[in-house]
């Protein structure tokens, strides 16, 4: 924590006023371009440099690297491509929409490769069996920040295919768990450490949903021959979504396969390498075809999915979250960093201050409501227009400082609107030493002008700051 004690120190300049914006908005900065579309092609960078084909597994859409194309330009059937998910490959390379590429080195975010990830629409990640490095885990994340489509795809526990210690659930866990951009939860959920022998985990029903019912087919069933599951933390991220079920389970435990967002990117997961599995590899592999398996519909969704992550899907994954139609990318806040001071957002008195009690997490302003140790309610609000046909992502940073010694009674409390939906509630129980990103799926209002909101709320002793800097409400 940074240690805040605080007294009426604040800028004592009333806020005013409010102004709304639209799509043609400023796109918000970030540490590096966010990957946009080229024309109508989407394009997915598979990932072979994590052991990806230790042992038996031959996670591969092509023994040609990095271009596919190099073994066959013009695929017309899976064996055209030399690979266990050589079916998923040419299947989305037969639309005509997709530009596939395989990364064999370590994953980068802003560099000048040609499998940088700044080059891409969506990352797949087909259960890797090293752990990802430091950098390779802010690139990742970073990437999904910015736009990016992260598919991840575990096996069960226990699963340590080239026996360095490390299976694909605890090599996703520490990737969620242990980076520089966000360790609590970023995506709304953990993996379990499960070996789940077989099974038909079920799909949701939500006609609406293009993970489960897009271009490539309707979703009924999935496969488990030992995999895993995971569980949803809602509270972390609320546009976690469940989408298939292992059998007896549903809510936030038991998800077989889930989708949610970060930033303005996207991410899916699937507890199982066999659905992606066809059966066909490189001489000397074991493999399964799950891909086809009869009791499962398998390739739609894996194909939906990736289109979802790529943009390329229409709107309702992710709890709600919409692919590209035709609406143009921008960040809409208006000073999202408070750097201009009192403008465009309104407010408690002196809650935008760049007073250095407490440290902004860029520039020198932020947002602090609360803090005083006595009974107080702050408020800062902006009502903003999200264009019709956009998926939307509220997201900010909060970092939450408090004198409070319990570890089990909510005193102070931070609540999050936007229009008329409660996105979150913060308390002194949430304290941290640091800034964390929040981010939260908020499609639905497009085609409205809604009021973003967030309401501090103190008791009568012991302060609790609600600190917050570098919001955003990013459409696409």
């Amino acid at each position: 924590m940074f240690g805040s004690t605080r007294s009426r120190h604040r800028i004592a300049t009333a806020l005013a006023g409010f102004a709304l914006f639209t799509a043609g908005a400023a796109l918000q900065v970030g540490t590096a371009a966010a990957p946009a579309h080229a024309a109508a092609t989407y394009r997915v960078l598979f990932d072979d440099g994590h052991a990806e084909e230790a042992g038996n597994a031959d996670w591969i859409i092509s023994t040609s690297k990095p271009d596919p194309l190099s073994q066959d330009s013009t695929p017309s059937s899976e064996t055209d491509w030399t690979g266990a998910l050589s079916s998923w490959g040419v299947a989305l390379q037969k639309t005509g929409s997709y530009s596939l590429k395989t990364a064999t080195s370590a994953l980068t975010y802003g560099g000048s490769s040609t499998t940088d990830l700044s080059k891409f629409d969506a990352l797949v990640l087909p259960e890797p069996n090293t752990l990802f490095t430091s950098a390779e885990k802010t690139a990742i994340m970073t990437f999904v920040k910015n736009g990016g489509g992260l598919f991840m795809v575990s096996d069960h526990t226990g699963a340590d295919r080239n026996n360095d210690g490390y299976d694909a659930v605890e090599i996703f866990n520490d990737l969620m768990t242990n980076n520089s951009v966000d360790s609590t939860a970023p995506f709304g959920f953990s993996i379990d450490t499960l070996d789940i022998s077989s099974g038909y985990p079920a799909a949701i029903s939500d006609s609406t949903n293009p993970v489960l019912h897009g271009s490539f087919g309707n979703v009924t069933k999935s496969l488990i021959a030992d995999g895993t599951t995971a569980t949803l933390k809602p509270s972390d991220n609320s546009a976690v979504k469940g989408l298939v079920y292992r059998s007896g389970y549903s809510g936030n435990t038991g998800a077989f396969f889930a989708t949610s967002t970060f930033g303005s990117g996207r991410v899916a997961f699937w507890g199982d390498s066999s659905p992606i599995d066809d059966g066909t590899g490189q001489s000397g592999n074991t493999l399964y075809d799950g891909w086809n398996d009869s009791g499962a519909t398998n390739a739609a969704l894996a194909l939906n999915a990736t289109a979802w992550l790529a943009g390329g899907g229409s709107s309702g994954g992710g709890g709600g979250g919409g692919g590209g139609g035709t609406c143009t990318a921008a960040q809409l806040l208006g000073n999202p960093g408070f750097e201009s001071g009192n403008t465009t957002w309104t407010g408690s008195s002196g809650v935008i201050t760049n007073s250095s009690s407490e440290a902004a997490r860029t520039g020198s302003y932020k947002a602090w409501l609360d803090g005083y140790g006595s009974a107080h309610t702050d408020t800062l609000s902006q009502s903003v227009t999200i264009p019709s046909g956009c998926s939307a992502t509220l997201s900010f940073y909060l970092h939450v400082d408090t004198a409070e010694t319990t570890t089990s009674t909510a005193y102070d409390k931070l609540t999050v609107t936007a229009g008329s939906t409660t996105l979150a509630t913060y308390s002194n129980l949430n304290a941290a030493s640091g800034y964390v990103l929040k981010s939260f799926d908020v499609s639905s209002l497009a085609g409205t002008t809604a009021t973003v909101k967030f309401t501090g709320v103190e008791g009568s002793t012991l302060q609790t700051s609600f600190v917050l800097d570098d919001t955003a409400l990013n459409v696409s």
